[in-house]
C-alpha cells in the first residue's frame, strides 16, 4: 500500500469480496428467502449494496459530490440504473463484480488529494470524502453479516464462518 486512498480500496475490496462469498454460498432457490414478510430478500439486499456502493462511490468521486443535494429516494433513481433487472444469483454476482471493478477505478481516478476534501453528509456535517467512504465500508460489512444470518436461518454455514474453521 502507497497511500491512504489505496488502503481504503484494498478495504473495500474485502468487504466486496465477503458479500460475493456469502452470496456463493446461498443457491438460487436462496435469492427469494426473506425471514419475515416485512424483511428484504437475500436479493433485495445484494441490490441495496449494489446500489449503495454506486451512490457512495458516484458522489464520492464526483466534483461537488453532496449526500444532501437532492432526497434519498432521488439518489437512488440517479443511482440505481440497470440494478432491478438483477435478480439470479449469478447476475447479482457478477454485478457485485462488474460495478466493484468500475467503482474503484472511479474513485482511485479522482485520487487521495480529492478523497481528503469535505463533503457534505447525510446528515449534513462535513466531513472527508475517505472518512466517509469508511462508513460506505461498514455499511457493506452491516449487510454482509446479514447475508451470513440469512444462511445460518436457511441451515447453513456462513462462508466466512467457514473460512475461519477452514471448511470453505
Amino acid at each position: 500500500m502507497t497511500s491512504l486512498l489505496d488502503e481504503a480500496l484494498e478495504s473495500w475490496g474485502f468487504a466486496r469480496q465477503g458479500v460475493l462469498n456469502e452470496l456463493e454460498n446461498l443457491e438460487e432457490i436462496d435469492v427469494r428467502f426473506r425471514p419475515r414478510p416485512e424483511s428484504r430478500n437475500v436479493g433485495d439486499l445484494v441490490r441495496h449494496i449494489l446500489e449503495s456502493g454506486a451512490m457512495m462511490s458516484g458522489e464520492l468521486s464526483r466534483e461537488g459530490g453532496d449526500f444532501r443535494r437532492q432526497s434519498y429516494d432521488a439518489f437512488m433513481r440517479e443511482y440505481r440504473r440497470g440494478v432491478a433487472s438483477r435478480k439470479t444469483r449469478s447476475q447479482l454476482l457478477a454485478a457485485l463484480r462488474k460495478m466493484h471493478r468500475d467503482v474503484a477505478k472511479k474513485i482511485d481516478k479522482a485520487g487521495e488529494l480529492h478523497m481528503l476534501q469535505h463533503i457534505r453528509r447525510f446528515d449534513g456535517k462535513l466531513g472527508t470524502r475517505l472518512a466517509w467512504m469508511q462508513h460506505g465500508i461498514g455499511h457493506e460489512e452491516y449487510h454482509r453479516g446479514q447475508l451470513a444470518l440469512y444462511a445460518r436461518m436457511i441451515g447453513k454455514t456462513p462462508a466466512l464462518t467457514q473460512q475461519i474453521e477452514g471448511t470453505d
